[in-house]
């Protein structure tokens, strides 16, 4: 990781920028007071953001990209207990999150009635496969692996269902393999957005992440990077289109073509921030995100941790998250804007405790 931040500060303002955006996402006001760009697409099409949650897996293949290199070095059977005890760990606290708070009416919660997958779990899980395929097979292999897993992947949402709600393959399994009691219930039936079956595709994410990261180690600080970056880019966006005129673009079952076009549109964007960052050198913008990229993992569980608290406290009958919200925000900001605010406020406090931390030197790594 020292490498990382030594020779792209970029990699570090897009990991915070994806945090910064993730945070907003999931802390407005009220949910029924949400400006439209921050709402994810209903079912198929693309919101911007649509893009918060795969560019996290992106820049976790970017720093595997550096990391990696290390484990080359180790033992086998150290580097298999760096990546099990890492996705264990990330896992571990993603389904408590999920569990918590573990009491109700003074007993232990079922966890038969507790969702096993989420953010955390899908970021642990495909941390872990990119690893052992980066690893195994190398780059040649990483490539074959991701083209057969978007190819094969749209075949079995294809040919084992359909690109419904109700109807999906990764639906399917979910429900034979964990049963409707351990799935999100967000969606008006029990479908889990993270679940077993599209975490396949977005293993890719990170794989190409990687692959990022690789191609500006390799080709260095110049406009030929740029340049290159950005064709790809442009490139994979274009298939991408392409694609969903036969596979739709969703994110929710985590399509290939969705997987094209994030990677392609976190490609260019990179390649702006390089130029920005690396070879212009305007670099007095980007503390503010350097501050959030440089504790990304434990700012996003003290987040959900926080949200999970404040719907706990009650408040003249209300929870103290919507108390706030509605008393301190939207009574006077209004219901729209109020309720970005908090969500921004909410965003700031995380920020602020980052900020604690990087200036006391603590980084909190798994």
């Amino acid at each position: 990781m020292s490498t990382l931040k030594q020779r792209y500060l970029s990699l570090d303002v897009l990991r915070g920028l994806t945090l910064f955006l993730m945070i907003i996402v999931n802390t407005p006001g009220s949910w029924g007071s949400v400006y439209r760009p921050l709402h994810h697409a209903a079912w198929h099409g693309f919101t911007l953001t649509d893009l918060v949650f795969p560019t996290f897996l992106f820049v976790v293949g970017n720093a595997m990209s550096f990391s990696m290199r290390k484990f080359e070095q180790m033992p086998q059977s150290a580097f298999l207990k760096k990546v099990f005890k890492r996705t264990f760990i990330i896992f571990a606290i993603g389904f408590l999150l999920s569990w918590f708070p573990f009491f109700r009416d003074g007993q232990l919660k079922a966890l038969a009635d507790t969702r096993i997958f989420g953010v955390l779990q899908r970021i642990a899980l495909c941390y872990f496969f990119a690893s052992l395929v980066i690893h195994y097979w190398k780059i040649k292999g990483a490539l074959i692996f991701s083209v057969v897993a978007l190819v094969g992947y749209n075949l079995i949402i294809y040919t084992m269902g359909d690109y419904s709600l109700e109807g999906n393959a990764a639906l399917k399994l979910d429900l034979w393999l964990l049963g409707p009691n351990h799935l999100y219930h967000g969606e008006g039936i029990p479908f889990d957005p993270e679940g077993l079956l599209s975490t396949l595709p977005a293993i890719v994410n990170v794989i190409f992440g990687y692959f990022a990261g690789v191609f500006l180690q390799q080709s260095g600080k110049n406009f030929k990077t740029i340049a290159l970056l950005m064709l790809a880019g442009a490139t994979l966006v274009f298939m991408a289109l392409s694609w969903d005129l036969l596979f739709p673009i969703n994110k929710k079952i985590w399509t290939s073509s969705y997987v094209l076009l994030t990677v392609g549109i976190d490609v260019m964007v990179l390649s702006f921030l390089v130029y920005g960052i690396e070879i212009l050198d305007k670099k007095n913008w980007t503390y503010f995100f350097e501050v959030l990229g440089k504790n990304p993992l434990f700012i996003y569980i003290l987040s959900g941790l926080f949200v999970k608290l404040l719907f706990l406290i009650r408040i003249d009958g209300n929870t103290a998250y919507g108390w706030i919200a509605e008393n301190v925000f939207m009574s006077w900001l209004g219901d729209y804007f109020g309720s970005f605010i908090f969500a921004l406020a909410f965003t700031m406090i995380l920020w602020y405790i980052g900020y604690v931390m990087d200036k006391r030197k603590i980084y909190i790594k798994v």
